[in-house]
């Protein structure tokens, strides 16, 4: 009776290790997750905080119940087999469902048995010995045959389910969907830091309307200046780089007549114009005026940068 009392608590031990092991990683597992439960917990109101400490205690609880559950039941089963030796004798139910699900019930190997499980052939003295397979492998070959029966009949005969082409096709256009919203960002978000130089064909097509619609009554429609300067020549009175033509457009110079538009075109619209402007440079208008400013650098670092970005850019796209 001792003997079966202490073979008890030591099983009951062993479960109670194996519970503290299990809740001593889940700090390690919160760690290591994306989002940790520890952070959502403190983002959580003192309501909700008390309520899930109220559950979780009650989970404990029932859990302890449970498991003293178990430790008095197979307690009982160790006393009773032990006042009627018949019991004893008779398989567990654990045991007789692992012999019907899991293990099934095998030959025993050596003797005459062993020798009808035996097949003809041999390899080096090898023997190989015809057994069935156990019941679980068998179980879970039937349920592969009745998934596959079911998932044909869904995608393929009911065509309720998405094949993977349509899948494909969908990812593709949620795809397409967020790089929309993603280039309508980038483009509202275009500013003298982050312009670039944009020598795509219909940047530049949009650039040479917006120039020819508010620009030419200043600079000529070639570019070859009227009342706002030369456009065509290697003289800027506030410098030639794409950023700084950008910036001119923008805000303006209000003191040379020059009105800024950032109210009248929208980013893009200013970075198209402001490219096309960049293609006048070297072209030979019908009337240029006189330069004006100073001469540009053609080496500057700020000129090649912004070049190789418009380059990078232009081969992306």
């Amino acid at each position: 009776m001792n003997h079966q009392r202490t073979a008890a608590m030591k099983k009951f031990k062993s479960i109670l290790i194996l519970l503290a092991g299990i809740f001593s990683t889940l700090p390690a597992m919160a760690q290591t997750s994306e989002v940790s439960w520890v952070s959502q917990m403190q983002q959580m109101e003192s309501s909700q905080l008390t309520l899930l400490i109220i559950l979780a205690v009650v989970l404990g609880v029932i859990v302890l119940l449970l498991i003293l559950m178990i430790y008095l039941m197979s307690f009982m089963v160790a006393v009773f087999k032990k006042e009627n030796p018949e019991l004893a004798n008779e398989p567990s139910w654990w045991d007789e469902f692992k012999l019907k699900y899991i293990t099934g019930k095998m030959k025993p190997v050596g003797g005459k048995e062993e020798k009808q499980l035996m097949l003809d052939h041999n390899y080096d003295g090898i023997v190989e010995l015809d057994n069935h397979m156990p019941p679980w492998l068998v179980n879970v070959f039937y349920l592969t045959i009745a998934f596959a029966v079911v998932y044909f009949t869904y995608y393929s005969v009911l065509g309720l389910g998405k094949t993977q082409l349509e899948e494909y096709a969908e990812e593709q256009r949620l795809a397409a969907i967020k790089i929309e919203q993603y280039q309508a960002t980038a483009v509202s978000s275009i500013d003298e830091n982050s312009v670039v130089f944009d020598e795509s064909a219909s940047a530049l097509s949009a650039g040479q309307q917006i120039f020819s619609a508010n620009c030419v009554a200043c600079h000529a429609s070639d570019g070859g200046g009227g009342v706002g300067p030369n456009l065509t020549d290697e003289y800027w009175i506030h410098g030639g780089s794409i950023q700084d033509i950008f910036r001119v457009t923008k805000y303006g110079v209000p003191e040379k007549g020059m009105i800024p538009w950032a109210d009248q075109l929208s980013p893009e619209e200013m970075q198209q114009v402001s490219s096309y402007i960049k293609t006048l440079v070297g072209t030979t208008p019908a009337n240029p005026k006189a330069p004006q400013g100073e001469k540009l650098d053609p080496e500057q670092p700020i000129e090649e940068e912004v070049i190789e970005e418009a380059t990078i850019v232009a081969e992306v796209k």
